[in-house]
């Protein structure tokens, strides 16, 4: 009978272990996807590269000026999960040299490496997920044109079981999606520019959104605030609701995006230093779209508690 248990416990463990290793497999992006999108525009690829943020988390940390466009990476987050690296991405062999236009894709939308191995969501790709092909192609087309950089960043330093890399195929599961966030009824063609800039290349959500034990993005409360990512102080909400922007024009927004001054003659302070300097390279019109669509979204109460 014992041997009969033992052999039951042995079938579940093993058939236990097989399930996880399917279901936490990398999945790539269809080939016949990519392969739709043209050659890649540099001119185009400069203003996806402002608007995706890419050199706040990749230039070296202090970088300013024309220095932030080497992106050697080493910056670090230290979050509750461990300290994540970020890694050097310019067009070396030590940063993504030889990656080819499909690598970038497979790694903005999917969140695999080359290699085949999960990328930690601290790379936003939850959100690039909803980027459009043709947007990535312009992007690696810009990224080969900047300063080659022959840093080797740091590894991650993270606490068991988030070390665990091939987990990250079930976290995918439940919370990488290409979906739209929200449905905007009656939405102008500037608020379907806005929301795709805000959910997509933006990212906005992935700091003004609480996130559960698990990481995973609340959009119940979209843009409400949250705790910062890395432990300490707050991001503000950026809806309408309490302690929000709701008594912000829209030229306000775009305004404060621009120069980092708000309403109130006051400045933009902390991460968003670093976001200002990002879409102050945006077309007007871009942070226009962007103020229209945090202007129709719904309302929510801050996600955080009050200091």
């Amino acid at each position: 009978m014992i041997r009969k248990l033992l052999l039951l416990v042995i079938v579940a463990a093993l058939g236990g272990a097989a399930g996880f290793w399917f279901l936490s497999a990398p999945s790539r992006v269809d080939p016949a996807r990519l392969a739709a999108a043209a050659p890649g525009d540099a001119g185009r690829g400069e203003r996806v590269f402002w608007a995706g943020g890419c050199a706040s988390c990749h230039a070296a940390p202090g970088a300013s000026g024309d220095a932030r466009l080497v992106l050697a990476g080493g910056h670090e987050l230290v979050t509750p999960f461990g300290t994540f690296v970020t890694p050097n991405i310019s067009p070396s062999a030590k940063g993504i040299g030889s990656w080819s236009f499909e690598d970038l894709a497979n790694a903005m939308l999917a969140g695999v490496s080359p290699d085949g191995r999960h990328y930690y969501p601290a790379f936003p790709y939850t959100s690039y997920a909803r980027m459009q092909v043709q947007d990535i192609a312009d992007l690696y087309a810009y990224l080969k044109t900047l300063p080659p950089s022959d840093n080797v960043a740091a590894d991650h330093r993270l606490r068991f079981p988030y070390s665990v890399r091939r987990g990250l195929g079930l976290w995918k599961r439940l919370y990488l999606s290409s979906d739209p966030v929200l449905t905007v009824a009656g939405a102008s063609d500037a608020i379907k520019r806005g929301q795709y800039l805000v959910e997509g290349p933006g990212h906005c959500g992935e700091c003004h959104t609480p996130r559960n034990a698990i990481g995973g993005v609340d959009k119940s409360r979209w843009l409400a605030g949250a705790k910062a990512p890395e432990g300490k102080g707050v991001v503000p909400n950026i809806t309408g609701g309490e302690g929000g922007i709701g008594s912000w024009s829209e030229k306000d927004i775009a305004y404060a995006l621009e120069s980092g001054f708000t309403p109130d003659f006051d400045s933009l302070g902390g991460s968003m230093t670093d976001v200002v300097l990002n879409m102050a390279h945006l077309e007007p019109a871009d942070r226009a779209a962007i103020a229209a669509y945090l202007k129709a979204i719904p309302a929510h109460p801050r996600g955080f508690a009050a200091p």
